[in-house]
């Protein structure tokens, strides 16, 4: 089973317009920015789009795995240089620096605390296979996806840049975790939003 519901901010005309100064505007010297590698590109093309001068260094996405390994990985990123970070708690201690808002980097995309709910981003369904599937050897031992996901009650797909392929690819995720699957069709405004206050 499949539903859609419209998220506020998914309205593409509304994409890219956000309130409060530019960084780009204001003569800033490039800003870096660590970010979770599952936020990485949609963090390059914000940054294409709107002008912004940034470097961004990505952390591997895999560690949302293994979160005690996040700040070890950003702090190497980061190496001594003065950034902010797109990551938000994620089960992480990322106590000094400058963070997205929220428990994790779905409620940038208007996830709100909804119990027993699996969300995916664009990434995550690009890389179910890899990152989730064979990340915690369920194609090895497929008999602990109860033991993984049996307080799930459905699968939230948060479509950033929906297209037919990634539509097929939550379908798939959702039918490996036996859990129906919800499209909502978010875009990057909640990112982008988070990103310019943090740059500004």
């Amino acid at each position: 089973m499949r539903t859609e519901r419209p998220t506020a901010g998914s309205d593409p005309a509304q994409r890219g317009q956000t309130a409060g100064s530019d960084p780009a505007q204001r003569g800033q010297t490039p800003r870096v920015v660590v970010s979770c590698g599952a936020l990485a590109l949609h963090v390059k093309k914000i940054a294409a789009r709107r002008g912004w001068d940034l470097e961004v260094r990505p952390v591997p996405p895999e560690l949302h795995n293994r979160p005690e390994r996040i700040r070890a990985a950003v702090d190497a990123a980061a190496n001594g240089d003065e950034v902010v970070v797109a990551y938000a708690h994620c089960g992480a201690d990322l106590a000094g620096y400058e963070r997205l808002a929220g428990a994790h980097c779905y409620e940038v995309y208007g996830a709100e605390h909804e119990p027993a709910t699996y969300f995916l981003t664009d990434f995550l369904v690009r890389s179910f296979d890899r990152v989730v599937w064979r990340g915690l050897g369920l194609d090895r031992h497929p008999e602990l996806r109860d033991d993984y996901f049996r307080n799930y009650e459905k699968c939230v797909w948060l479509a950033q840049e929906p297209t037919p392929e990634l539509r097929a690819g939550a379908e798939h995720a959702a039918e490996l975790l036996q859990l129906p699957l919800e499209v909502r069709e978010t875009g990057v405004i909640g990112l982008e939003r988070e990103l310019e206050k943090l740059l500004c």
